[in-house]
């Protein structure tokens, strides 16, 4: 009897074991695929970024179209409602792109003009620039601590959600933190985190595509 769950423990492990490589892998292929797409807009990115005067942040740019569209679509970096205060103003991938940067170039210029750190100016493209002062106020350094705090009690509320309503929200970041929720009406909280890691993946696989 003991043999017998022995060998069905191993095929249970056996069979756990190949199904997260196989998830794995095909999370790999996609990510890989949608940093290429991403990728292929660097030069324009750059451009822009560069005459913003946040060249040396083209990889966090880029990681913002990951996060916003993985490359894909007419308003690739979500510039529409940051531009026009509304979805679906943004009519070529070229206003959108122009759009974003000249936004993230806003944000960490008001960022570093307060004193408070890139995180704060990622969270900013998310949540708008008025959270910026906040983080000034409390610190001047980005957390999700602080971010759930803006969401929760300045952001969500103004756009009308004073019971602090959530919905579901299955990220990594948000399942480890929370178990899984965004305030409804109050941005992503976790958007700084989510950025940088998408960030690291499109550094990662531009190196893996370049060797």
């Amino acid at each position: 009897m003991l043999k017998l769950i022995g060998k069905l423990l191993k095929i249970i492990i056996t069979l756990a074991i190949l199904v997260t490589l196989a998830v794995g892998g095909i999370f790999a292929v996609r990510t890989y695929k949608s940093t290429q797409t991403v990728n292929s807009y660097r030069n324009e990115v750059q451009n822009l970024a560069d005459q913003a005067g946040v060249g040396e942040h083209t990889d966090v740019i880029l990681a913002i179209m990951y996060t916003e569209s993985k490359g894909k679509g007419t308003d690739l970096m979500q510039s529409s409602e940051s531009a026009y205060g509304s979805r679906g103003k943004i009519i070529s991938q070229q206003e959108s792109l122009e759009s974003g940067v000249k936004h993230f170039a806003d944000s960490y210029k008001q960022a570093k003009a307060e004193g408070c750190d890139l995180n704060t100016a990622i969270q900013a493209y998310n949540f708008g620039t008025k959270y910026i002062q906040y983080v000034h106020d409390h610190g001047g350094k980005n957390s999700v601590e602080l971010a759930e705090e803006y969401s929760r009690d300045v952001l969500s509320p103004g756009y009308g959600n004073d019971q602090q309503h959530t919905y579901r929200y299955m990220q990594m970041q948000s399942v480890l933190y929370n178990g899984g929720y965004l305030y409804q009406n109050g941005g992503n909280m976790f958007y700084a985190e989510i950025v940088q890691m998408n960030k690291r993946f499109i550094t990662l696989f531009q190196r893996f595509q370049n060797s």
